[in-house]
């Protein structure tokens, strides 16, 4: 139906396991990735930018789609360097999920960066970004206040402060 360079669209026509025909109309996306940067002295960089769809500037970790040809821990490395200018020594996959899993085929793979050394981003032509770092009271704050408001960003938050934070 349609082929974008960020997606695609297609209709598919399905039996679903219970026996029931259906179509689907499904969006078509190669994957992305979510990277926490954790800076050594224990704070989480994360970066401002303004977004369309939301018609607002928001508070998000490091994401961007996996390009041809790249893994997870590629497309991370080349997301942190380019919203960020910061190198990791070390990523480590945490938590895969399915952003909106009834009509999108997104998979996407949340990282750990660390060991970090500071450098020069490099965003695209389009993109104004402002990195920030937060400590752990802070970035739970500002989740209870309403502040952030990225579901994947909110959710690799949260799943590092529950299960990983030392």
């Amino acid at each position: 139906m349609y082929e974008g360079a960020v997606f695609g669209i297609r209709r598919d026509e399905v039996i679903e396991p219970s026996g029931v025909r259906a179509t689907r109309e499904m969006i078509t996306h190669p994957g992305s990735v979510v990277v926490l940067p954790v800076l050594p002295d224990g704070r989480i960089l994360l970066i401002q930018q303004y977004r369309y769809a939301a018609r607002q500037y928001l508070w998000e970790l490091v994401a961007g789609r996996v390009d041809p040809g790249e893994n997870p821990r590629q497309a991370a490395a080349r997301e942190l360097i380019e919203e960020t200018g910061y190198r990791a020594k070390r990523f480590r996959i945490f938590l895969e999920f399915f952003p909106t899993p009834g009509f999108l085929e997104e998979k996407m793979f949340l990282l750990l960066a660390e060991e970090l050394t500071p450098g020069k981003a490099q965003p695209e032509e389009d993109e104004k970004i402002i990195p920030r770092a937060y400590n752990h009271r802070q970035l739970e704050e500002m989740i209870r206040k309403g502040k952030l408001r990225d579901a994947k960003t909110i959710a690799g938050i949260l799943y590092y402060l529950r299960f990983l934070a030392r």
